[in-house]
């Protein structure tokens, strides 16, 4: 079963241009930089947490680990 298509919105050339600079003076990637910027600033919120609890269900269903939860050994 082929998996459905993930939404890609379109980041402002200014921000994309904000990153690449960063990312440079901070010597990471760019994807890097934007994914523990965004981490940073959503955790705990009410959209992380439904995120959290649809993936959880998702994961039980597929007996795959969950993202952030440890797993027992």
């Amino acid at each position: 079963m082929s998996r459905p298509t993930h939404y890609s919105p379109v980041i402002s050339r200014f921000v994309v241009s904000v990153l690449y600079h960063e990312a440079r003076h901070r010597r990471i990637p760019m994807t890097r930089l934007t994914d523990e910027l965004l981490l940073q600033a959503l955790r705990g919120t009410p959209g992380w947490q439904t995120a959290t609890s649809l993936r959880i269900t998702d994961d039980s269903a597929s007996n795959t680990p969950a993202l952030g939860i440890a797993q027992a050994a």
